[in-house]
């Protein structure tokens, strides 16, 4: 039974009221974890105000040499981390062997990248005047960010956060709670000062609290719902935002694509980490040619996918996060099917699996605009299929969501693949790929999937006050338009 602690001002403080973290295979306990009420996050607030002055001051390579060995730390302790993961969250060793490794790239790609995307650019006006745009820290960011990659997701915005000299109070999920407590150990191991990365855990009221504190901005992941309510707590106090939100992603697949190819990559991205992401392709469309083929082998390859513990090994989908989480998608299939939708495989509870939070793999058909399974993001293991006639008619329900996060496009015709890419709402578009991660690469959402933007060169200037400063070398003499205007 682990115990967790509050991290504040660089002290691991115990609290009185605690939560049950759960493991979602066995529906068992895994340890209690405090919750911080308004008074810890204020305290935890102060903390980074306090620090921010001297940390904002420390040489940006300095700050760049302590994530380095944060990456390195990571990977020190990739065989405990990836377990933790596992046991708070459900998902395969594998999958979280995977989160382990990306999140140690990212922060490293940060540590070194970071200078060179904060340096100040010169603006040359003329020979007597020029400008210079300076990239400075916002202040004390609030990061809130979710379960569903509780080491990945948090560094997004961590690494760029205080790389440019801000500090930060982080809340994780109230559904890994340890995984969170583990982020602050690992910076304070690597030689982050006190208090420029505290650590609130908790649920909703914590992550409200935190919102409506004396901080500057706030970096948020999670759904749509949860982002409009963090926009208009910002708006009281003009808090700087930055949104990653809900999708519910397209996966196009054209009569000319490589078919196979294009079965596989829908499997795996539907169904990668229980079907819980947010870029997760979560409505397959399909050209009528090759409908009958296409859903016939995927089908089948869905029905030999592996559900158990995600601690054995030969796991290739563990349990849903929570019993509320699986409860929620049981509600969609049935709503979908009560409006026509056909089950092909899939759909309930695995007989062999009654402890723990698990559901099928499952294959809907047959289904139409106003089922929920097509109008809300669909956040577990099921997959949605639909078949179109050309071009823009594919467009027309990939573009038919409020959602606009990443969509995947099929064929082997580059013009249809520039078109298509062109034309669909969303930020972030795969050719012939699905769900591909580069640290150099933005990673962006419109519409009701947020704003702002994640990794690259534009993930570290989220994090940033744009500073402009003028300067006249002397050259010129009393200007022209100054007073008096009568001579």
């Amino acid at each position: 039974m682990l115990e967790g602690k509050l991290l504040i001002g660089g002290k691991w403080i115990p609290c009185k009221s605690k939560f049950e973290s759960l493991n979602p295979a066995t529906g068992e306990v895994f340890g209690r974890a405090s919750l911080a009420g308004k008074k810890e996050v204020t305290q935890a607030v102060e903390a980074a105000r306090l620090a921010f002055p001297e940390w904002k001051r420390t040489d940006i390579s300095e700050r760049a040499g302590i994530f380095i060995r944060i990456g390195e730390e990571i990977l020190k302790r990739s065989q405990e981390l990836k377990t933790l993961i596992t046991l708070e969250m459900g998902r395969p060793l594998f999958e979280s062997n995977i989160e382990v490794r990306k999140t140690s790239e990212i922060i490293k790609y940060f540590a070194n990248e970071g200078k060179n995307y904060l340096e100040e650019e010169a603006i040359p006006i003329n020979p007597h005047e020029s400008s210079i745009t300076r990239f400075e820290p916002v202040g004390v960011v609030g990061v809130i960010k979710p379960w569903n990659y509780p080491l990945l997701l948090p560094f997004w915005a961590i690494a760029p956060a205080l790389l440019a000299g801000n500090t930060v109070v982080f809340k994780p999920s109230d559904l890994t709670p340890f995984a969170g407590m583990e982020i602050g150990k690992i910076c304070q191991d690597a030689g982050i000062p006190d208090g420029v990365i505290n650590v609130v855990t908790g649920d909703g009221s914590t992550g409200e609290s935190l919102v409506s504190s004396d901080i500057d901005m706030v970096s948020f992941t999670g759904s749509s719902q949860t982002g409009k309510h963090i926009m208009k707590s910002s708006a009281e106090k003009l808090h700087r935002i930055s949104l990653e939100l809900g999708g519910s992603d397209a996966f196009i697949v054209f009569r000319d694509a490589d078919i196979e190819e294009a079965i596989n990559g829908a499997v795996w991205g539907r169904f990668m980490n229980c079907g819980q992401a947010c870029v997760s392709p979560k409505r397959i469309f399909v050209e009528d040619d090759i409908a009958d083929s296409f859903i016939e082998g995927f089908v089948k390859r869905t029905r030999n996918l592996v559900i158990g513990n995600g601690l054995d090994p030969g796991t290739d989908i563990g349990p849903m996060v929570s019993l509320e989480q699986r409860e929620k998608l049981k509600l969609q299939v049935e709503d979908a099917v009560r409006l026509g939708a056909v089950i092909e495989c899939g759909g309930k509870k695995p007989a062999a699996l009654q402890d723990g939070f698990y559901y099928e793999p499952t294959v809907l058909t047959g289904v139409t605009p106003e089922m929920k399974v097509m109008n809300e993001e669909v956040f577990g293991p099921v997959a949605v299929i639909s078949v179109f006639d050309n071009m823009d008619e594919a467009l027309a329900l990939a573009n038919g969501t409020v959602y606009g996060l990443g969509a995947s496009v099929w064929t082997k015709d580059m013009d249809i693949a520039m078109r298509m890419s062109s034309q669909l709402e969303c930020g972030m578009v795969w050719i012939n790929e699905i769900c591909t991660l580069h640290p150099q690469c933005p990673w962006v959402g419109i519409k009701h999937s947020g704003m702002g933007k994640d990794l690259s060169r534009y993930g570290v200037r989220e994090f940033v006050s744009v500073k402009h400063v003028n300067v006249n070398f002397g050259g010129g003499k009393t200007r022209g338009w100054w007073f008096p205007y009568g001579k």
